[in-house]
């Protein structure tokens, strides 16, 4: 066990946030979580006060917790949309989202509907495979 130094605390902080953020993630991806974990709940997980967890971040990596869940939410959303054939509205469902606010929350990462970027996604793969 290594012992916890002030000038190590910090970045030992965000490293467990960020271990706790791919856990939830991964649990969302599974269909296993029952809600979005909020930053309060990783508080919770590593006993410290959700708003010491959001500073030690902002300092840390120089954006917020929500910056950092949002895009790797994103991520897993690209991925899910390029790689399956399930419905928008299965995996926005299957992310904690409501359908509508799943697509208002995607075009403004992306610039383009979910939909949109699924067609996107499966004409740049008809046309690297023509190549």
């Amino acid at each position: 066990m290594s012992v916890l130094r002030p000038d190590n605390r910090p970045e030992e902080i965000v490293a467990a946030y960020l271990r706790e953020l791919e856990i939830h993630l991964e649990a969302v991806r599974k269909g296993e979580a029952e809600y979005m974990f909020e930053i309060r709940d990783f508080a919770e997980l590593l006993h410290i006060h959700p708003r010491h967890l959001s500073n030690t971040i902002r300092e840390v990596l120089h954006c917020s917790p929500c910056d950092i869940f949002e895009k790797r939410l994103m991520e897993i959303a690209k991925d899910m949309i390029a790689n399956s054939d399930d419905s928008i509205a299965s995996i926005a469902r299957h992310l904690t989202f409501d359908p509508s606010n799943f697509n208002k929350f995607f075009k403004r990462f992306e610039g383009v509907t979910p939909n949109q970027y699924r067609v996107w996604v499966k004409n740049s793969e008809a046309i690297t495979t023509l190549v």
